[in-house]
């Protein structure tokens, strides 16, 4: 773990680098009905029109280093909780550049998600995993995260 700090704002001219970091969602072993191509598209697809037409509650954010350096990216959106109505700030998306990897970024943009649900006035924030992303897994289970809901599937030909 390194001692850097960074500087977490806005995305602004970033999409060259956001998209860039796609294909780190499927960089593990997906489930047997899932094709990383079709994954890879779906997800590059949704974080631009995001980053494009910028709608209400959604907002994306880029972390920089010591050296201004881009290390990754987090796609916060506010939702409602289905249960209490009330708002959550749900984390769509969260990426670390692999070079950057165990310098803490993760942490950083999680902590900043954590800090913008408090000014929000989040009830909870959540995310969405693949059950074969161990990285990221051990980052949120780090973080504090556990299970809520478990989203099951069963491909239908």
């Amino acid at each position: 773990m390194s001692d850097s700090t960074f500087l977490i704002r806005l995305a602004e001219d970033d999409d060259d680098f956001i998209l860039g970091l796609v294909p780190r969602f499927v960089d593990f072993n997906l489930p047997a009905w899932r094709k990383r191509h079709e994954c890879i598209e779906g997800i590059r697809k949704d974080l631009s029109r995001h980053l494009d037409d910028q709608p209400s509650n959604s907002y994306v954010f880029v972390a920089e280093n010591d050296d201004g350096d881009r290390v990754g990216f987090i796609h916060l959106q506010k939702t409602q909780d289905f249960f209490t109505g009330r708002h959550n700030c749900h984390i769509s998306d969260l990426a670390v550049s692999p070079r950057h990897e165990g310098q803490g970024v993760g942490k950083a943009l999680i902590e900043h998600a954590e800090e913008w649900a408090r000014e929000h006035q989040c009830q909870l924030v959540t995310l969405a995993v693949f059950p074969g992303n161990e990285r990221a897994k051990a980052l949120y289970e780090a973080a504090g995260f556990n299970l809520d809901l478990l989203r099951m599937a069963k491909p239908v030909h």
